[in-house]
């Protein structure tokens, strides 16, 4: 089948694209190999903001005396804060596809990959593949957990932000490797519904990329919260013999071996550039990124990449 364009992808870039350009008169088709909504919406942005709101519900709760309201007796069921959780993503991503449908947009479930000739193979569960072909095609696929050496993930003691959205049981204790946005959330949300919780950034202030007064801050809050936090530490590695994990922690001071029922890598996120077709086209990419000029054209005409996969211009 032949399209004006071809979205691969349904993230917020890639279905807000997708929805524009068929308002625009295009017609479009958008290839999705997992949920519609793409991580942002159903791993990323939406479901952990659920979790947070359970979690200061569950703070208010615990300090209702302060605001003059007496509450008895409270607890937090896990299970049904992270029901809560996958409730409201799966809702998100049902809109999208209201919203794809009632602009006659084509949803086309696979793996996507570009192929000479302005083409898209697209492989399904199955393992059949079909050929698509579009005047344009735009490339959304996003990006993924970002593993360390010495730190890989098994899914069950070692885990991704995936994981650390449908434990099956709360942790007793927890390290969590990294103090970017992903790693002091689950921080905060875990360490309200009692897991005791440990922190190992390898630069000298958590959420180092924001402004210093804001990681102070924060660190002061955490810390009165009872999370614990090692700058200016990494992670060596991680022992998963046992009913836990020994984690080997090297600080300025030296190494200390760390206890837990579960280590969350939250070290950032990798662009999924691979397997694409990226190499079969010719599309040039820099340091996992792929390069693209002011209107997010690649070097191979009728070929477009935005979001994370694509290099910052500044």
């Amino acid at each position: 089948m032949q399209y004006d364009l071809i979205v691969v992808g349904s993230g917020p870039g890639g279905y807000v694209a997708a929805i524009r350009a068929s308002q625009l008169g295009l017609k479009t088709a958008v290839i999705e190999k997992e949920s519609l909504g793409g991580i942002c919406l159903n791993w990323g942005c939406i479901p952990t903001k659920a979790l947070l709101k359970s979690a200061q519900v569950f703070e208010y709760l615990k300090h209702a005396g302060d605001y003059g309201i007496t509450v008895n007796e409270f607890n937090a069921d896990f299970n049904k804060v992270i029901g809560r959780s996958r409730d409201v993503a799966d809702g998100m991503s049902k809109g999208i596809q209201f919203l794809l449908k009632k602009n006659k947009i084509d949803v086309i479930n696979g793996y996507g990959k570009i192929k000479q000739g302005k083409k898209v193979e697209v492989t399904a569960a199955d393992g059949s593949a079909t050929t698509y072909e579009a005047q344009h095609i735009i490339l959304a696929t996003g990006a993924r957990s970002r593993v360390l050496p010495g730190l890989e993930q098994d899914g069950k003691k070692v885990i991704g932000y995936r994981e650390a959205m449908t434990l099956p049981t709360l942790p007793t204790s927890m390290v969590i490797v990294g103090s970017g946005a992903i790693g002091c959330e689950f921080a905060y949300f875990y360490n309200s519904l009692g897991t005791k919780v440990t922190i190992v950034e390898f630069m000298s202030n958590i959420v180092p990329i924001e402004d210093e007064d804001v990681s102070k801050q924060l660190a002061r809050s955490f810390k009165k919260s009872g999370i614990s936090i090692m700058t200016e530490s990494s992670v060596e590695s991680v022992d998963t013999n046992g009913s836990g994990c020994k984690v080997k922690v090297k600080t300025k001071k030296g190494e200390e071996i760390i206890e837990c029922d579960i280590v969350l890598s939250a070290v950032g996120i990798t662009p999924n550039i691979e397997n694409i077709g990226l190499e079969d086209v010719g599309v040039i990419t820099d340091k996992g990124k792929v390069l693209v000029n002011d209107f997010y054209q690649t070097n191979i005409p009728g070929v477009y990449a935005i979001g994370d996969i694509v290099k910052v211009r500044h």
